[in-house]
């Protein structure tokens, strides 16, 4: 992953951010519960690194999304951001999944970045048809607007958001920097979600600390992490987020969605998540399945 993507940590304030005003409506609405519900994966399954850690030794390519959906609760489903899925590949899906996995797709780019939203409505109708398909592997999808996709632009997403099934969870991802330079319009922006019943992405990255809003529009979280390929700042960052979620579950966090990318080739990915599940099941009381990743034996030695 490019957006956001810096070299030098130190010259970054990574502490995270504290919540923003608009959450205690989103409490005042909302009363906590003992069990919430948790996914936690990362944003791809075809990774060859992960056989022999995260998939069998002698698992083939074809089958690394069977192993997948063994290790992991959800996946950030970039897939679809690239292409419309068909029924033979939403079959295929859903014959793979285990009870209680969810699928988590991007909306197609066609519709966000190449239409801007705009004269969309035949390709949103078929990606809808096509998720739904998913049924009860369907969890959070997400809209991410581009960077070009400013405040100005709030009559066309207010209008899309409106023209989708009440069906389909939908989280918006916001990267234009204007939605979050003045305070007042970043409230109003929650606001607004929160009165449509949609959904706000946070993603935490370290080149961009203005999209680590901090901002929900309902007791339902959506959030990218992006680590930076196993460095220690990684695990400070996460450590502060547990105790967040600690937090937030307790004042009525319903449901939290978690993708963790390692870095640019997701290599590391599955040892975070492992420590985010441990950390998780640890501070906030929940009983996540634990990842079992393997050490990799490569020409005879152990790393």
């Amino acid at each position: 992953m490019e957006f956001g993507k810096i070299h030098n940590l130190d010259a970054v304030n990574l502490t995270l951010p504290p919540g923003s005003a608009f959450n205690a409506r989103v409490w005042a609405g909302v009363e906590p519960t003992q069990r919430p519900n948790v996914f936690i994966g990362g944003p791809i399954w075809a990774n060859k690194d992960y056989v022999g850690k995260v998939y069998p030794s002698n698992a083939k390519e074809r089958d690394f999304l069977h192993y997948y959906t063994r290790q992991f609760n959800t996946i950030e489903l970039n897939l679809t951001h690239y292409q419309i899925p068909t029924m033979n590949m939403i079959d295929k899906w859903k014959a793979e999944a285990t009870q209680g996995f969810t699928y988590c797709p991007k909306f197609p780019q066609a519709i966000s970045h190449e239409r801007q939203l705009i004269a969309s409505e035949t390709l949103t109708e078929e990606f809808v048809n096509a998720v739904l398909g998913l049924e009860e592997f369907l969890g959070m999808t997400f809209l991410q607007l581009p960077p070009s996709f400013g405040p100005d632009k709030w009559p066309i997403l207010e209008a899309y958001l409106k023209s989708l099934p009440d069906e389909l969870d939908v989280a918006v991802e916001f990267r234009h920097p204007d939605w979050f330079s003045k305070a007042a319009l970043w409230q109003q922006t929650l606001e607004r979600l929160y009165v449509l019943r949609r959904h706000v992405v946070i993603t935490d990255v370290a080149g961009r600390r203005d999209v680590l809003h901090m901002g929900l529009s309902s007791p339902v979280l959506t959030l990218r992490f992006i680590a930076n390929e196993g460095h220690q700042t990684d695990y400070v960052r996460t450590d502060a987020w547990i105790q967040r979620l600690k937090t937030w579950f307790e004042k009525g966090l319903q449901t939290a969605y978690l993708f963790i990318h390692g870095g640019a080739e997701n290599d590391t990915a599955p040892e975070l998540i492992l420590y985010w599940t441990r950390e998780l099941n640890k501070h906030c009381g929940l009983n996540l399945r634990e990842p079992v990743l393997q050490p990799k034996v490569v020409q005879g030695s152990l790393f």
